[in-house]
């Protein structure tokens, strides 16, 4: 999670998976709920990792209303 003003992110990292997997379980386990709660702006951030390239293969980002 970072915080940035009246805006959190909530990042998921996935190696060798999906973005919609890491969305899905952001969603799925409530890690978002505390924030917007709280009144903020809150972002879901899907990130996957490749481990044959060591590199960010895929990031998706959604904003929770």
């Amino acid at each position: 999670v970072m915080r940035y003003g009246t805006r959190v992110y909530v990042f998921e990292f996935k190696l060798d998976g999906s973005v919609e997997e890491a969305l899905g379980q952001i969603k799925e386990k409530g890690y978002y709920r505390r924030y917007v709660v709280e009144g903020k702006e809150v972002w879901l951030v899907g990130v996957n990792f490749s481990s044959a390239t060591r590199q960010v293969q895929e990031w998706k980002a959604e904003r929770m209303l």
